[in-house]
């Protein structure tokens, strides 16, 4: 974006306001008094809609697009494949094919990002969710995930935290590359965990650490060209074939430089510049020739091309040492324009502000063809759409250009630009990295005044932009300048959006102390407004306990105290059994004492829920539905209903209880455990039966506890089923299979266990 016409300087900064999602926070940007998050409402919260193949799989803007630049590529321009490189290709392909993780490696200028660019043109089909490229440059880890998310999901305005992006980006298979990653170690193990469905192609810095042990990324060396490659290349970005002298000069420069890219694209550019001189060289002779042509010279090769190349003979070729270290001798070959641009990136710590923004910054109309002119002198690159010097040329620059005042207005100019209507977050995004290089200049200046106003205007703008990375960053340089401005109300600013950035991030307790910071400093200047929304935020985090750290989970219970508690079932469920029981005879003989009708419907499984509830529950699941259990001819069980207490009968009835719970588990038993008759029944109605055994005969034992409990008397065969579910007993006990018959005087007998 050009700079308008009129006086804009005059204009008031406008800030940025907006709102976002982050997780489950809803958070207002741009508030005069500060930023503000709260709890999201559900029906807020976007939907992310993962992209498909259909729709173009790329990063966002300035990310990473097709690598221009004779650097980029390795080769020249952008029409030409890469040298040498055919079996790094085929190799690294075979690998993402198999769903593994590579990390380039390499020294500065091997060219690696040439590599990546032609790698991720010929994975397009080998994954199903395509390519996606990214771009780490000074990027957070969390910045990349969230990039990665952006390029596959279709969700504006949105950030999820750790585990919702977790959720999302599971589902997604993609080759993702990503040029000069910053992060490594830890930082790159959890990007990699995050997205375990896809394979990472990564380009990291020299020098950084190794993987750890049992990382699934593994390590491929880019090393420097052939012999044959790096002079094919050179004459190639030199536009001409190389003569015997320069191919021997390139000859040297390969054996000291181990055939890095880098060093032939410069190389190049010193022999078009030494074309340029003999170009001057040939164009002064003919103008002498035109001037004096009458004067006697010595007789020349009539063939221009001999007598240029015995011009050529007369311009040496660089030293080596000067090619090892060639970008002052580059710069001082620029056309001004470009060496205006490079200046400014050399002062903005090697960042060069996109086109638009030269004719406002350095008063250059042809920003493009300057930015050009730096990428084929290889002293810039440009990756998406940005350009940035290239490795080395800072530090050989800095100590001869020194800024000076090249960025003089530079804050001014982005807090009008980011705070501008027709600028969009794209756009902002894409010059994030300027802007930081912008505050550190002017703080090196001691400019701490414009630092403090291009970072509250930046800072709102780069948390829409979802660059938290860089709005972190400059909400601390910000920070710094306010303190040494002495600035209270921009100190007390600056923490509130850090607590902001902070509570977004899960850090409640940062959080809190930055608001506590923030609400002290504006109680000090009596800001009331700000005062109420810092004391709305900590509200917020001390009502949704984030401001404490998480509580610490339950210790579980060691084997050996879950080992005692499983032991401990069995007894307590059988003691409770026998309560039950002798609880249940009890009652059953006082009934029976008494010759009721109630005694009679107590055994009825329709009417069981009605009673007390220990005497309804003689077990803890089956029970519940089942009469109580009748002895199958044994006398041992509880004395039947009506029988007199001292006669034989009652005595057999006061046995064990633990025989009579034993009983009601056996098939016998649970065959006679239909009630002896409703209270309904006569005595004109119950048939004759066969009378229990006398009181001289012997009586089966019954069984002591801790042995192992007899069986019960098979019934007859035209003794009814013996099914343990429990059935409800018939309105009419003469037609039921098992009722058991009542003698003429009332008292149920049991039945015969032959």
């Amino acid at each position: 974006m050009a700079q308008p016409s009129g006086e804009f300087r005059q204009e008031a900064v406008r800030t940025r306001g907006g709102e976002l999602v982050s997780g489950a926070l809803l958070v207002g940007v741009g508030a005069p008094e500060g930023s503000e998050a709260r709890p999201c409402p559900e029906e807020w919260r976007p939907r992310p809609r993962r992209i498909g193949r259909s729709e173009p799989a790329r990063g966002p803007v300035g990310g990473v697009g097709r690598a221009v630049g004779p650097l980029a590529l390795g080769a020249g321009p952008a029409d030409l494949p890469l040298l040498d490189r055919e079996a790094d290709i085929a190799e690294l392909l075979g690998l993402l094919a198999e769903g593994r993780s590579i990390r380039l490696v390499g020294q500065a200028g091997s060219g690696r990002s040439a590599l990546l660019s032609a790698v991720a043109e010929a994975a397009a089909d080998l994954a199903p969710g395509g390519v996606v490229q990214l771009c780490g440059h000074r990027r957070t880890a969390a910045d990349l995930l969230q990039d990665l998310f952006a390029a596959t999901h279709h969700a504006p305005g949105f950030r999820p935290d750790p585990a919702q992006l977790a959720a999302h980006l599971a589902e997604v298979a993609a080759v993702v590359v990503i040029d000069e990653a910053e992060p490594s170690g830890a930082e790159l193990e959890h990007l990699l965990a995050t997205a375990p469905g896809s394979a990472f192609l990564v380009s990291v810095a020299p020098g950084s650490p190794p993987p750890a042990a049992g990382s699934r990324m593994q390590d491929h060396l880019v090393a420097g060209l052939s012999r044959s490659a790096c002079l094919a290349l050179t004459g190639r970005l030199a536009g001409r074939p190389l003569d015997v002298a320069e191919k021997a000069w390139a000859v040297d420069l390969w054996f000291e430089s181990e055939g890095l890219p880098l060093r032939f694209v410069q190389a190049a550019a010193l022999l078009r510049q030494r074309d340029v001189s003999v170009d001057a060289l040939v164009a002064a002779e003919d103008d002498r020739m035109d001037v004096f042509g009458a004067v006697e010279e010595p007789v020349r090769d009539a063939d221009p091309a001999i007598r240029e190349d015995a011009l050529r003979r007369t311009v040496p070729l660089p030293s080596v040492a000067e090619t090892a270290s060639p970008a002052v001798r580059l710069a001082e070959g620029l056309s001004e324009p470009a060496r205006a641009v490079l200046r400014l990136a050399v002062a903005l710590g090697g960042e060069c502000p996109t086109a638009p923004h030269l004719p406002a910054l350095i008063d250059v109309g042809q920003g493009e063809a300057a930015l050009a002119e730096l990428a084929d002198a290889g002293l810039a690159v440009s990756i998406g759409g940005h350009h940035r010097l290239t490795a080395g040329a800072l530090e050989l620059l800095a100590p001869h250009w020194p800024p000076l005042g090249c960025v003089d207005g530079a804050a001014q100019h982005f807090a009008w630009w980011v705070g501008h209507s027709s600028v969009t977050l794209e756009q902002i995004a894409a010059e994030a990295e300027v802007l930081i290089g912008v505050l550190l200049a002017d703080r090196d200046a001691g400019r701490h005044e414009a630092v403090v106003k291009l970072a509250r205007a930046a800072a709102p703008a780069l948390a829409l932009a979802l660059r938290w990375g860089a709005w972190e960053r400059v909400l601390q340089l910000g920070l710094e300048a306010a303190r040494r401005a002495g600035s209270p109300i921009d100190q007390a600013w600056f923490h509130h959006e850090a607590a902001v950035h902070a509570f977004c991030v899960q850090q409640p307790s940062r959080a809190v102390a930055e608001l506590e910071t923030a609400l002290t400093l504006r109680a000090t200047v009596g800001e009331q407004r700000g005062v109420a929304s810092a004391r709305r935020m900590l509200d917020l985090l001390r009502a949704d306990g984030r401001q404490l750290p998480p509580a610490a989970p339950a210790a579980a219970p060691s084997r050996p105290v879950i080992r005692k508690i499983a032991a401990r079932v069995p007894a307590r469920l059988k003691s409770s059994r026998r309560r039950r029981v002798v609880v249940v005879s009890t009652a059953v003989l006082t009934l029976g004492v008494l010759g009721t009708a109630v005694a009679m419907s107590f055994s009825g499984p329709q009417d069981r829920t009605d009673k007390d509830p220990h005497s309804g529950r003689l077990d803890d699941g089956s029970a519940q539905d089942a009469p109580f259990p009748q002895p199958s001819g044994s006398g041992t069980g509880p004395a039947a209903p009506g029988t007199v207490p001292g006669s034989p009968a009652a005595q057999s009835g006061s046995a064990e209880p633990s025989a009579s719970g034993s009983a009601s588990r056996s098939p016998s038993a649970t065959a006679s455990k239909k009630p002896s008759s409703s209270p309904g029944a006569t005595e004109s109605q119950a048939p004759q039966q066969p009378q229990p055994p006398a009181p001289g005969q012997p009586q089966p034992p019954a069984p002591q506890p801790g042995q192992p409990q007899p069986t019960w008397p098979q019934p007859t065969k035209t003794a009814p089923s013996q099914s343990t579910s429990p059935v409800p007993t018939p309105s009419n006990p003469t037609t039921s299979p098992s009722a058991t018959p009542t003698t003429p005087s009332g008292t149920a007998t049991p039945t015969s266990g032959t």
